[in-house]
């Protein structure tokens, strides 16, 4: 019915007619139809899909090749690596809506158990790196956070933020507090205030200066959202600040954040916008060079979350910070 339909138009041109027997052709491959899957949410490099699919460097990039010419695929390099993540808007406006049909059947099916196990062999390797930087480094997070932004330079606006978008202020999670500058607010507006992190040496960091700041409703929790799901935690508010970029699955976060939230539950998002300064990974531990808007756009419609207002921030250093508040769609 889609293909009759686009076909059927009466301002078609060869061209047009070309470019979807090309689109067809590229997901029409066993091989290229799970690499569609395995980019459904996050974004991967050349070396890390051979590993994953176990086939050679060369036989990859052709396919990764046949993609990027449908269109089904766009590329961003990060430093020397280039990153492959889905083109979920195809840049011919006739084509979208095939495009989006395909995606939705082969996000359908299931990735295949043997790519999955590998896939989070990747995921995991990539979050214990990041796990390993903060624990090492719990001492300077103040220190390594001044090299692009401090809580100092944008705090205020996240706190402003907050009083303006919340609807419900009996519970609140901050995921990756930090040394929990944005605690001390948390705990003044909700009833009750949880702070989850994966690193045991930055959660202590956060818990002594909490404790010398009186947070008495403050619970602090080891572990990542996977757990906090586990554990039956639920809040009205979740704040992801300057998180994401640290995380090898971003959209898998902002997904269990659904989970994680009440009815008519805020997600307010800090990230940095998608930049190029390769530095921050080794300096900073960063995992991603920010992010694009449209993305965290994506990830979050695709499990439910509705976009709310939004704030951008240019630093000194021309780093720029997205404000953005999704609120869970319930209808």
């Amino acid at each position: 019915m889609l293909l009759s339909s686009l076909f059927s138009s009466e301002n078609r041109s060869a061209t047009d007619t070309g470019a979807i027997t090309a689109l067809c052709k590229a997901a029409g491959d066993p091989l290229r139809m799970q690499i569609l899957k395995l980019l459904q949410q996050n974004a991967y490099g050349v070396l890390e899909m051979c590993q994953v699919f176990d086939i050679r460097q060369p036989a990859m990039s052709h396919h990764l090749k046949i993609l990027a010419n449908a269109g089904l695929v766009a590329t961003r390099r990060e430093g020397t690596t280039i990153f492959y993540r889905r083109n979920e808007m195809h840049p011919d406006t006739d084509l979208q809506a095939l495009q989006h049909s395909l995606f939705h059947t082969i996000d359908a099916a299931a990735l295949d158990p043997n790519l999955r196990n590998r896939l989070a062999e990747i995921n995991g390797t990539r979050a214990a790196a990041s796990v390993a930087f903060f624990n090492q480094n719990a001492a300077r997070f103040e220190e390594n956070q001044d090299l692009i932004a401090s809580w100092s330079d944008y705090g205020d606006s996240v706190e402003s933020f907050l009083l303006n978008n919340a609807a419900s202020t009996q519970s609140a999670l901050e995921i990756g507090p930090g040394y929990g500058q944005f605690l001390s607010r948390l705990s003044v507006i909700f009833d009750r205030v949880t702070a989850l992190d994966n690193s045991e040496e930055m959660l202590q960091q956060c818990r002594n200066r909490s404790a010398v700041h009186g947070l008495a409703n403050v619970n602090f929790m080891l572990g990542d959202t996977d757990s906090a799901i586990g554990n039956g935690v639920k809040a009205d508010f979740i704040s992801l600040n300057m998180v994401l970029h640290h995380n090898p699955t971003p959209a898998e976060i902002i997904a269990d954040c659904a989970q994680l939230m009440n009815k008519n539950g805020t997600l307010l998002i800090t990230e940095l916008c998608a930049h190029n300064q390769e530095w921050v990974k080794e300096s900073c531990g960063d995992l991603w060079l920010g992010f694009e808007p449209e993305s965290l756009t994506q990830w979050c419609s695709a499990v439910n979350l509705a976009e709310g207002n939004s704030q951008y921030l240019t630093q000194r250093n021309g780093f720029r910070i997205q404000l953005r508040q999704f609120n869970l769609d319930t209808n």
